[in-house]
């Protein structure tokens, strides 16, 4: 009996001291974690740099978190911040939240004078975001970026720079580290008043100690639940759904575009930033705020982006980092979503500003071209995604107008969109009772215009060709969007090439001016139906009130499908112009078509991709060949796998089969910038660093332009929205469009 119980005394021995040990080793990983945590909430930053010196970029210096005076910004007077005014607020009744496009329709003539509005939604969502991030998406997890909470000179010494933290997190590990943070610095752990918060914020760039923050943004997925009791989740409202609603212009992309067709996450934490920026192809915003502290905004109407511009230019940046002279040269810094200064600098110099305090359950819409920035009260969680409707295409010209000017590969085929919108739109009018409510009147009116004012500048660009010493011959297509080789440019309805197929370009460009390199004629390539296309811009034009708006838009040089031959198309008439008259062309060319689709040929598949992109050591997207080619066309048969390629047999079948790396899958395409995630390696200010600088006139050319088979002048062949990964997805859709004529009735028509 005593051997047994002195045996039990040194099992139970043993066993404490092994609890013991395990829990000395506890005790020794809870005090490093909480100093690691106490660490990275300091307010000498020394944390977050450690981590951020590891990110892209970085280059090791340490001044790029150090506050300093910037003399331009004067943040010691905040009591601007009480002078801007709140942008309109709308609560809809839950029979007016059934549509969102439908009550977005009706409420833009009102709010987009304001940039921003916000819309109080009458459901609300009966399972949490975190519980959809913690349990509906198991495994999910995040990386945040490091924002130093200073103001720059915006010189070549002095940019600001956003930076990955190397940090991954749950979404509670996340908000555990927030609201650390919050409550060390308050000593509240509950919400503080927005306008005392806005006063913290900007005295913190300005003059505090807190040296940077984290932000967790274009995340990939949605903190809408998929539960079917859930009535905001099952609404139309869920940002997932809202690209493909029946007035959605983007409905008609058949591949998904992150932040764009798909919604993203953005998990901030106290005075997260969102610097000033506009949306890509200045498209409509929708951002909803799931969970936590609220955000401030401020907003810029669209009307007077260019003021805003302005004002950038001559007094926030200096001309050093200007890529270009003139308007543009601001435009082209600002994309790169790191520029912040107070809006005080605005309403000095009579640019609008408008702010709104968005709480969870509410939405906030940005109009286009309206330029917005704000900032985080504290732990939150929102979400956002683009939208288009049908008042978009003037705006969205504009926008690619830019992009060409600035060399700038477009994220979106504009003319693509516009042209299937439209031919939908007159299906639409044919079969339907016309008697259309207001909203979509005017939706109408900006399709039909767009439309006609494009129809009306590639007949006359044709016309000017036939008139050129080119020696223009004709040959139809009937595949999607493709790129001009020399401004970027989507190329939908019609582009002049050469018989390699190798070397694309725009109608924006004098056919006399252009020498291909590969020594071959010129060839003018025509859409299969642009018969179709024609008479629907006809039919257009009879009804009242669009030739008037056509004429105005022309005499007040506003028509950017026309930009930049306005002035050469004024004289057109004058020489015998009139228009949708008969082109005469030297010669015809046999039908240029497609490959079949075949997924079993894989030595397309492996010659495309060695061909189209590759990456060099330091990560960056190297162009090759086919920067023009037809990355941007995500819709219709371009969206089809074009793997299958047949050699040709003889010179006139190569002349009819496409050049394997003419027509580029995009999908695929997709998934190789995804795979190789070289983007996702660049900071904003190398990502510009990089970019172009403009052509100059697009019109006429001092010295021909030679068409190399290789471009490398860019930085990335399709500039993706999002540095995350492409979820490239098919969709099926019917096309209105499908009435065809044959090669041979076209061009007895042209």
């Amino acid at each position: 009996m005593v051997e047994r119980r002195v045996t039990l005394s040194k099992e139970a021995r043993n066993g404490l001291e092994f609890l013991k040990r395990k829990r000395l080793q506890r005790a020794k990983f809870v005090t490093a974690t909480q100093t690691s945590v106490a660490n990275m909430m300091s307010r000498s930053g020394n944390a977050l740099r450690a981590s951020a010196s590891c990110g892209p970029r970085f280059h090791g210096n340490a001044n790029v978190f150090s506050k300093r005076k910037v003399d331009k910004f004067d943040t010691n007077d905040l009591d601007w911040t009480d002078k801007i005014l709140e942008c309109p607020v709308y609560s809809p009744t839950k029979e007016e939240f059934e549509d969102p496009l439908i009550y977005l329709q009706k409420i833009a003539p009102e709010a987009s004078k304001y940039g921003i509005c916000k819309i109080i939604s009458p459901l609300s969502a009966s399972v949490p975001a975190g519980v959809v991030l913690m349990k509906e998406k198991a495994g999910f997890k995040f990386t945040t970026r490091v924002q130093p909470l200073r103001l720059a000179e915006w010189d070549t010494e002095d940019k600001v720079t956003f930076f990955m933290s190397g940090r991954n997190y749950t979404f509670r590990d996340f908000e555990k580290m927030a609201n650390k943070v919050f409550a060390r610095r308050y000593c509240s752990a509950g919400c503080l008043p927005a306008t005392y918060l806005e006063k913290e914020f900007w005295h913190e760039i300005g003059c505090g100690k807190m040296e940077t923050v984290e932000y967790a943004c274009d995340v990939d997925g949605s903190a809408f639940s998929s539960s079917p009791t859930d009535q905001l989740g099952n609404s139309k409202w869920n940002l997932k759904k809202l690209s493909r609603l029946p007035k959605s212009i983007l409905r008609l992309l058949e591949t998904s575009i992150p932040g764009v067709t798909e919604p993203m996450l953005y998990i901030g934490m106290l005075f997260s930033i969102f610097a000033w920026h506009v949306e890509d192809h200045y498209l409509y915003s929708i951002n909803y705020h799931h969970c936590g502290a609220s955000k401030t905004w401020y907003g810029i109407p669209g009307h007077a982006a260019l003021d805003f511009e302005r004002v950038v230019r001559e007094h926030v940046y200096t001309n050093d980092i200007l890529s270009s002279d003139g308007e543009d040269g601001a435009f082209d810094v600002l994309l790169g979503k790191t520029t912040l200064f107070p809006p005080n600098i605005l309403l000095e110099h009579e640019v609008p500003v408008y702010k709104a305090v968005q709480k969870p359950g509410e939405f906030i819409i940005t109009f286009p071209r309206a330029y917005h920035a704000g900032f985080s009260h504290g732990f939150n969680c929102g979400e956002a995604v683009n939208f288009a409707i049908g008042d978009w295409f003037p705006l969205g010209a504009v926008a690619s107008r830019r992009y060409a000017l600035l060399n700038r590969v477009p994220l979106l085929p504009h003319e693509e969109l516009l042209c299937k919108e439209a031919m939908l739109l007159r299906t639409c009018l044919e079969l339907e009772d016309s008697d259309f409510p207001s909203p979509d009147l005017f939706s109408h009116n900006s399709i039909k215009i767009s439309f006609v004012n494009l129809m009306r500048f590639q007949h006359r660009a044709r016309w000017f060709l036939t008139k050129s010493r080119a020696g223009i011959s004709v040959s139809f297509h009937s595949h999607g969007t493709i790129l001009c080789s020399l401004c970027k440019r989507d190329c939908y309805i019609a582009y002049v090439g050469c018989n390699c197929h190798k070397h694309h370009v725009c109608l924006r460009h004098d056919a006399d001016s252009l020498d291909f390199n590969c020594g071959s004629k010129h060839t003018l390539y025509l859409r299969e139906d642009i018969m179709d296309m024609e008479a629907a811009a006809k039919m257009f034009e009879q009804e009242d009130g669009i030739l008037d708006e056509i004429r105005k838009q022309t005499k007040s040089d506003q028509n950017m499908y026309a930009y930049p031959l306005s002035n050469m198309f004024q004289g057109a008439e004058a020489n015998g112009y009139t228009p949708y008259c008969e082109l005469k062309l030297d010669s015809v060319a046999e039908f240029y078509a497609t490959p079949e689709h075949s997924t079993n040929n894989q030595e397309y598949s492996s010659q495309y991709q060695s061909v189209f992109v590759h990456c060099s050591e330091n990560q960056k997207p190297v162009v090759s060949e086919v920067s023009f080619s037809s990355a941007t066309s995500t819709l219709c048969s371009l969206s089809e796998s074009l793997e299958s390629f047949s050699a040709p047999k003889n010179q006139a079948e190569e002349h009819i089969n496409i050049n394997a790396t003419s027509i580029i899958d995009f999908e695929e395409f997709a998934e190789r910038i995804s795979n190789s995630a070289c983007e996702s390696s660049l900071s904003p200010a190398v990502y510009h660093e990089r970019s172009v600088k403009p052509r100059g006139d697009l019109q006429r050319f001092d010295k021909k332009p030679v068409v190399n088979e290789s471009d490398d002048s860019d930085s990335e062949i399709f500039r993706v929205k999002r540095p995350s990964s492409l979820k490239a997805e098919r969709r099926n859709m019917n096309d209105a469009m499908s009435s065809k004529h044959t090669a041979q009735q076209v061009l007895s028509n042209i």
